[in-house]
């Protein structure tokens, strides 16, 4: 069976770059420097050009995942604008302040994108209680889960992201997600069984313009898409197919 790289990417040369190395989906994104927000209308469009499926991340500020009113009527308008461009799915998922799944709001949310393909993202990874959490994103009826197995990075996590691939028993698909790179994805997916997996497949860039930087307009160094890196990766999960 095939596994499928899904890459994260927050500009239009992040997504040349992801689909020239060889990724199965993008992630489509803003300021992957803060988790990921909702991407732009304009880069909607420019991705929804592309050869592979693309999910847009619903997600109107940087911090926890606790939205209320206003933060709700974003997200919808957003979904439309993902649908209007032609996009095949969202990126969605809320918490309450105790950490457990906002199910009534990502239910409002599902229900708007009825059509479009959805994927749980990791405020999954915030639960207090990742079996239940499991439960209840298969009763959103979510393709998929994007968790890092509840710990900082997915290679920590592995016993967790594990035993959920095991109790999803095909229910839905346990995407690892968080710090995956060449040299650890194929441990990674034998240890899991997962059948697809999420990265940035990044390098670091130092910025060529002081002034920029000592304006504030750039950071002295960022991580960008890197070909190279989304290549690498794709070669590292053959191998472990």
């Amino acid at each position: 069976m095939t596994i499928s790289l899904e890459v994260c990417v927050d500009s239009a040369a992040g997504l040349a770059a992801a689909i020239e190395g060889g990724a199965g989906r993008i992630e489509l994104c803003s300021a992957l420097e803060l988790g990921g927000l909702t991407p732009l209308p304009s880069l909607m469009r420019i991705a929804a050009r592309a050869p592979v499926p693309i999910y847009a991340m619903i997600r109107p500020h940087a911090g926890p995942f606790i939205f209320d009113g206003l933060d709700e009527q974003a997200m919808m308008l957003d979904i439309e604008a993902v649908r209007a461009a032609g996009l095949a799915g969202v990126v969605i998922g809320a918490n309450r302040p105790d950490g457990t799944l906002d199910l009534p709001l990502i239910r409002r949310l599902k229900a708007h994108a009825v059509g479009l393909g959805s994927t749980l993202h990791r405020a999954f990874d915030l639960v207090p209680d990742a079996d239940q959490a499991l439960e209840q994103a298969i009763e959103l009826g979510c393709e998929r889960i994007l968790t890092s197995g509840c710990a900082v990075k997915a290679a920590d996590g592995i016993d967790t992201l594990k035993r959920l691939s095991e109790k999803a028993a095909g229910r839905i698909s346990i995407m690892p997600g968080s710090g995956i790179r060449p040299a650890n994805v194929g441990e990674i997916l034998r240890a899991t069984g997962a059948r697809e997996v999420h990265g940035s497949c990044s390098s670091p860039v130092e910025s060529a313009d002081p002034r920029a930087v000592a304006f504030g307009f750039e950071a002295k160094s960022t991580n960008r898409t890197d070909v190279a890196v989304v290549r690498q990766m794709c070669r590292a999960i053959e191998g472990a197919g």
